[in-house]
């Protein structure tokens, strides 16, 4: 395999996520949206497949020795990927429904694994022109018209009593989330469209926690991983394991647990258990 700068990598995803993301905007700004079921009744629009097609373009040309999984195509078996030292992970619109209901929370993702862990992140909102980014060990970033800086997760004035913002999906029940915290803390609500972008809210200050409770892929959370990893919080499985890439025949994640502020006792927060195991 060729040898790769880290920095030159990233810099390669944060242009094929911008490039992308400019092609997802104008099919949005179009209103051309044309909407497809896959298998298992998830939409996906000609704007996926459109991104998928210009990251992978991308890719291929800059870094043609690594491969790429990515959401929108078939990739290949367990007895293949295991062998991958390093590879692409990508999901050209992580927040597809929310592309199609025009709320503007959707976003690109494109993650770099290594060993099995995701070691360069970076998650694009287009509709703000806004980038995170992240790669192990250089700390986690934002980009947009307004502003570039390094992001950190808030850090808990009382770690033990302080008010906790949850990052909520539009689309999911806010009592089961409400129902899996404990009672003895003040919680707020924050609703957001997609994975990823609550992930940055969480990696850059602005909420606390996020359950995903319900189907995901690995691609949903490598490029989150890093970049909340690098700004202080974590991502871990509803048992508060580790998830795991590119080691098991399904690349479909438990339920998983954003969290910001380490010197929290999350485990004592966040009570819920009986997660959707793939």
């Amino acid at each position: 395999m060729a040898h790769y700068d880290i920095p030159a990598l990233l810099e390669i995803a944060k242009r094929a996520a911008k490039v992308a993301g400019a092609a997802i905007m104008e099919i949005y700004d179009s209103g051309n949206i044309t909407t497809y079921h896959k298998e298992d009744d998830s939409p996906v629009t000609n704007a996926d497949y459109k991104a998928n097609e210009i990251i992978l373009a991308i890719l291929q040309q800059e870094t043609p020795d690594i491969p790429i999984m990515s959401e929108e195509t078939d990739n290949a078996k367990l007895a293949t990927r295991k062998n991958w030292k390093r590879y692409w992970l990508i999901d050209p619109i992580d927040g597809t429904q929310e592309f199609v209901a025009r709320s503007g929370d959707f976003a690109v993702n494109i993650a770099l694994v290594e060993d099995n862990v995701p070691i360069i992140g970076v998650i694009y909102w287009p509709p703000g022109d806004t980038l995170y980014s992240a790669s192990t060990g250089y700390g986690a970033f934002k980009e947009s018209p307004a502003e570039n800086k390094q992001i950190h997760v808030r850090a808990f004035d009382d770690v033990e009593q302080g008010v906790v913002m949850i990052a909520i999906s539009r689309r999911q029940a806010r009592e089961k989330v409400m129902n899996s915290m404990s009672k003895h803390r003040i919680y707020q609500t924050l609703p957001l469209g997609s994975c990823s972008l609550k992930a940055c809210f969480i990696a850059e200050g602005k909420a606390d926690v996020f359950l995903r409770i319900g189907v995901t892929g690995e691609w949903d959370t490598g490029a989150s991983q890093c970049i909340v990893a690098e700004a202080g919080g974590s991502i871990l499985a509803h048992d508060f394991e580790p998830l795991s890439y590119n080691q098991r025949k399904v690349v479909t994640n438990p339920d998983f647990i954003v969290m910001g502020d380490q010197n929290v006792d999350w485990p004592s927060i966040v009570k819920y258990q009986l997660g959707n195991q793939p």
